[in-house]
């Protein structure tokens, strides 16, 4: 087989291998687009239904409180706290009461459960209701759905309760709304939804069981796999429903579960959105992709008879330029004298060879700058640490001497000892970071964490002192020792102590709590302060991110090192004004 018809084979090929790729590709973004679409519209619509739903419900208390507020409703509640009151004088209460303020439901029910008056069924008279006897602070409940049963048709209503005393007497006031048609309707619907309304008040499925304020369902029939999947699991379900042979009728059917007061499946809310625009879409890229892939084939006819005359010796100098330059030699050239494009690709080769040198040069530069402005940040960071007690003891020992000059040899020893300590351990820490400013591997051995916890009260004593943060020690019995190094423990746990007093300026509980759990043993450091944001939190253990005016960044980040290099997981709690919570897993 010659080069052109290889060269002509490979050119189509390759042209509509891309064709077909790029129209998957973009198919399936399409495809993922209207999904995620559709998932934005279904949310809003949703989040539209329950406001919507929760408004309705707002405003059928406010009326029948405004009934139970009423003087009238008081007196009718007086008149049945008579040794025999006349329940039949009430029985055109409920329609009138119910007119005037608006509702399609509304019943009067005795202290014993007995109906009174009622608007939707007067025949009810005198028939009990005994759910609503039930121990339940009905003035506090808000609106809820409910099976309602009419004289011809048993209705999903959203009603409340409220409840009128009068002595040891109560009247109860049970008025509502049915959730129809009409408040479908008063939804706001993008292009290509729907919404329906199926009602679980009866066996089976059938037409009369779902509201459509369109008045465009098929088949309900279609439907019946959803609604057994709700009905079976009173969870969310979706499902595609194809109209007829043209994949452009589908529509799929999202359906959110509606609940009563004690969870019982009263309907499903099904937001339906038509595929036309998606299928019609994706027809039209197959239609780009077929024609896009012809005249590729075509082209790649012209390319291959004209490239084989023009591109073999340059392509081949090219060629094995690239091979040394990907053996590593960046200095490589490529020698072609054309004045025509694969000159121009020689030059463009022999110019990037060239600037791949001098970057590879100055990021070399770049690179050592960078470790030791990483080493100067880790060692004034690490460095701080130490300083801070050394403040702290002089601080003491200044005050026994003006204070207490009685104890001031017995302080003076004391503090003798922390200050040859620390010093210690700052010549420990410059030490370790003469290695590149790479944080040193611990020195692992026992440590008892609940020593390690005293010591950190005791470092921290005086500063606590002198601010409104109360320090509070959890500490739990007899807990096991731990393989680390003490030095970088204790200055995790300080880091941790700091930020919590530092998110506490007006005052708050610190609280540190060591237990044993599953094998491993776990410290907790807790503060009641202002709390951070959930991206705070995921942003929390970055390098150089601070929120503190006078930070550096690194605290957090140091600590969550130290804790990886202990084989162990450090994690964050927190809520915007309810505190954080940092916890340390050690094995």
């Amino acid at each position: 087989m010659t080069f052109r018809t290889r060269l002509l084979l490979i050119v189509s090929l390759i042209l509509v291998a891309a064709v077909v790729l790029v129209e998957s590709l973009v198919s399936e973004s399409t495809r993922h687009a209207f999904d995620r679409l559709e998932d934005q519209r279904i949310q809003a619509l949703v989040a539209q239904f329950r406001s919507e739903f929760a408004r309705q419900g707002q405003e059928i208390v406010r009326r029948v409180k405004a009934i139970a507020d009423a003087d009238s409703t008081l007196n009718i509640a007086i008149n049945l706290n008579q040794p025999q009151p006349d329940y039949a004088s009430y029985v055109a209460e409920a329609p009138t009461l119910a007119a005037a303020h608006n509702l399609d439901f509304l019943e009067l029910v005795s202290g014993d459960g007995t109906i009174i008056s009622s608007a939707q069924w007067p025949a009810r008279f005198g028939y009990k209701q005994e759910w609503v006897l039930q121990p339940v602070d009905w003035n506090a409940q808000g609106a809820f759905l409910k099976r309602e049963e009419l004289q011809e048709e048993v209705a999903l209503a959203l009603v409340c309760v409220r409840v009128v005393a009068a002595g040891e007497r109560k009247l109860y006031l049970i008025g509502g709304e049915k959730l129809d048609r009409d408040f479908l309707a008063s939804l706001v619907l993008p292009a290509g939804l729907r919404v329906l309304l199926y009602r679980n008040l009866g066996p089976g499925l059938s037409p009369q069981s779902i509201t459509d304020p369109g008045g465009g369902l098929r088949d309900v029939a279609r439907l019946a796999p959803l609604i057994q999947a709700v009905r079976a699991g009173s969870r969310e379900g979706v499902l595609t429903v194809r109209w007829s042979r043209d994949a452009a009728s589908a529509e799929t059917f999202h359906a959110i579960p509606l609940s009563g007061r004690e969870n019982n499946l009263l309907g499903a809310l099904l937001v339906g959105s038509s595929r036309r625009e998606q299928v019609e879409m994706e027809r039209f890229l197959r239609t780009i992709g077929f024609l896009v892939a012809g005249g590729g084939i075509l082209l790649g006819v012209v390319i291959s008879w004209w490239a084989t005359a023009r591109v073999t010796r340059p392509v081949r100098a090219l060629a094995a330029g690239a091979r040394e330059v990907a053996g590593g030699n960046w200095s490589a050239r490529v020698d072609v004298r054309s004045g025509d494009e694969i000159g121009a690709l020689a030059e463009a080769f022999n110019q990037m060879t060239r600037q791949l040198a001098e970057q590879r040069d100055r990021l070399i530069q770049s690179e050592r700058v960078a470790a030791w402005r990483e080493l100067a940040r880790r060692l004034a960071h690490e460095l701080k640490n130490p300083l801070f007690p050394l403040q702290i003891t002089v601080e003491n020992l200044q005050r026994a001497r003006d204070q207490h000059p009685e104890q001031f040899d017995e302080v003076f020893r004391e503090s003798t000892a922390t200050l040859l300590a620390e010093l210690a351990n700052l010549r420990r820490i410059i030490g370790r970071f003469s290695d590149f400013a790479r944080m040193p591997p611990p020195e692992l051995q026992p440590v008892d964490l609940n020593q390690l916890m005293e010591s950190t009260r005791k470092l921290f004593e005086a500063q606590l002192q002198a601010s409104p943060v109360r320090l509070h020690l959890d500490l739990a019995p007899a807990l096991p020792t731990i393989q680390a190094d003490p030095d970088q423990i204790s200055r995790a746990l300080q880091n941790l102590v700091l930020n919590a007093i530092d998110a506490m300026p007006q005052g708050g509980d610190l609280t540190i709590r060591t237990r044993a759990r599953d094998g491993a043993v776990e410290l907790e450091v807790s503060d009641t302060g202002q709390g951070l944001t959930p991206e705070e939190c995921q942003r929390l253990f970055t390098p150089y991110y601070t929120s503190k005016a006078h930070g550096t960044g690194l605290g957090l980040a140091i600590v969550q090192s130290v804790v990886s290099d202990h084989k162990g997981r450090i994690s964050v709690d927190s809520e915007p004004g309810k505190g954080t919570t940092f916890r340390i897993e050690l094995r």
